[in-house]
């Protein structure tokens, strides 16, 4: 398994156009590329996955729990993740987490029963933990506090492309042809994806040999010590880091309790909307993030991290409320242009946030515990939304959500310590050892 060079080399000519503040454009691109294959699959599972957890006619808090499935794996999993990726590198879970996806949604698009599509699902968050954690770990791995926003901008550039162009393919196909259809396509896929990170990734952790002065990856050597409860709770008791994982919940609440569970029954049981329109509002969301996220980073790099996280969560809790004020769909799809832009204006901050904060445990302990946290609002929101869809009402569960969003926002902006100005004067190193 190739390691990543001390020192990078000279990219090709026009690449540093587009990435030349990065220190290492190859790896940046390369992860964007399997990140988009592996979001192009998730974005075209999400319009059908709801309507076809409602074939098998269940309540509205049993597609909740399907869609809470995926985080429920991903919790005890996260931390392990994690150290897997200190320990072994993170190249073998940026191979192993896709191939997992691959054959859970197979298996998921073959399933006979709502239980069978459950336990499918939990697999599917199994893949996904060992994927998303070992992703971040090299994001922040491959940057710097000066250049963090931007770097994971570009990332979760990739990230929205793929669910901006997937609502709609995956709409199209479950229209005309079954429910079941997107999984098979979302196998394959995430079988690219394997294949991709398996030739196209190289291994970032870094070795003794590579600890030179000014090498920004070699100078966040992993000790890779033994994780403790003892670091575990330094880390929850973090107010920094506390606090920007409950950004991290609030957003991931949102996504699968309001977009992908409340809002796909809302607009099919209020407005008759089929898999196809709503393929089109979750792409006009993803395309808004798409468009503003560059923007994004740049103003958390250049302003603070804190300028965008704090208007990006009273956007989202404000578009929330309006698909409560509406009754067709042009105004459907005028709330879910605010909420794009909402959570375009947040996008990168968060993460970059948290790479600036120096914890204790290293970083992969760090990333997994930050995502275990995130999961929660991934396996609460569906549930949860969907029972107060059940027992009052859609409007309901939105307002819920909405509140849920600006109470956040006004915590973190209130008592979160800006990281910005301490990141800028470290530019040999990142600052989440």
């Amino acid at each position: 398994m190739n390691q990543i060079e001390s020192r990078p080399s000279a990219p090709p000519r026009g690449l540093n156009r587009l990435v030349g503040w990065s220190q290492h454009p190859g790896i940046l691109l390369a992860m964007m590329g399997q990140t988009f294959l592996n979001m192009l699959g998730v974005g075209i599972v999400g319009p059908v996955l709801p309507l076809y957890a409602n074939s098998f006619n269940v309540s509205a808090a049993l597609v909740g729990l399907l869609i809470s499935a995926f985080g429920i794996a991903r919790i005890p999993i996260n931390v392990p993740a994690g150290s897997l990726a200190e320990r072994l590198g993170r190249k073998p879970l940026l191979v192993a987490g896709p191939l997992i996806i691959a054959l859970s949604a197979l298996l998921t698009g073959l399933a006979g029963s709502f239980g069978q599509m459950v336990f499918f699902r939990l697999l599917q968050g199994v893949g996904s933990a060992f994927q998303m954690t070992a992703a971040m770990i090299v994001m922040a791995d491959i940057s710097t506090p000066r250049d963090r926003g931007r770097t994971m901008s570009f990332y979760q550039g990739s990230l929205l492309l793929g669910t901006s162009v997937g609502p709609i393919i995956g709409g199209f196909v479950g229209e005309h042809f079954g429910f079941r259809t997107p999984f098979f396509v979302y196998a394959a896929l995430a079988l690219c994806g394997a294949i991709w990170a398996l030739t196209r990734v190289p291994e970032t952790r870094p070795t003794d040999d590579q600890e030179q002065p000014g090498a920004p990856i070699a100078a966040l050597r992993a000790a890779r010590p033994k994780v403790t409860w003892r670091d575990i709770s330094g880390l929850l008791l973090n107010r920094g880091f506390l606090l920007v994982s409950l950004v991290t919940l609030a957003v991931f609440f949102t996504r699968t309790g309001s977009q992908n569970t409340v809002l796909p029954l809302l607009g099919n049981e209020r407005l008759d909307l089929g898999p196809a329109k709503l393929g089109y509002a979750f792409t006009l969301i993803a395309v808004v993030n798409f468009l503003t996220i560059n923007i994004a980073g740049i103003v958390c790099d250049r302003y603070g991290r804190k300028t965008a996280i704090v208007p990006s969560c009273l956007l989202c809790g404000a578009a929330l409320v309006t698909y409560t004020l509406g009754g067709n769909y042009t105004h459907f799809m005028l709330s879910s242009v605010l909420l794009g832009l909402g959570t375009g204006v947040g996008g990168p901050a968060p993460a970059a946030y948290l790479a600036d904060l120096e914890l204790p445990g290293g970083r992969g302990l760090t990333m997994g515990v930050y995502r275990t946290v995130s999961d929660v609002g991934v396996t609460v929101g569906p549930i949860l939304l969907g029972w107060l869809s059940d027992q009052f009402s859609y409007d309901a569960a939105l307002w819920v959500n909405g509140l849920l969003f600006v109470a956040v926002g006004l915590a973190f902006g209130l008592f979160a310590q800006e990281t910005r100005s301490r990141a800028s004067d470290k530019t040999a190193r990142p600052a989440a050892a």
